[in-house]
């Protein structure tokens, strides 16, 4: 994650999900919050509703992941947390990806790409 940092600390977590605008999907709900910095910064939260520590871990290295790969895509200067549903414990990679995105273009904080 070249231009992101995480979010480690409880503080900063609750002040996204007080201040934040959320969405959700089937298997992830979203907040977004501005940061007026240069870069953004992604906290990935995952329940023990969800499974025990190895289908936690897996799905928050799936959702890093995916966030690196699209990096690059999103505008910059967010808070961004993503929490983990339990029936995303099922999903696949492919289907993860796409409800990430979905998320991510109803916030809008994906770039516009200029077809030529």
């Amino acid at each position: 994650m070249k231009f992101s940092e995480s979010l480690k600390k409880n503080r900063d977590f609750q002040y996204v999900y007080r201040n934040g605008k959320s969405y959700a999907n089937k298997y992830f709900i979203m907040y977004v919050l501005e940061n007026n910095q240069d870069r953004n910064y992604i906290g990935i939260s995952v329940s023990k509703k969800v499974g025990n520590s190895v289908v936690r871990h897996h799905l928050c290295r799936i959702v890093r992941e995916i966030y690196r790969l699209h990096e690059n895509v999103f505008n910059s200067g967010l808070n961004i947390v993503v929490i983990a549903r339990p029936n995303a414990k099922d999903v696949s990679y492919k289907e993860a990806e796409s409800a990430f995105l979905h998320l991510s273009k109803l916030h809008g904080i994906m770039k516009s790409v200029k077809e030529d």
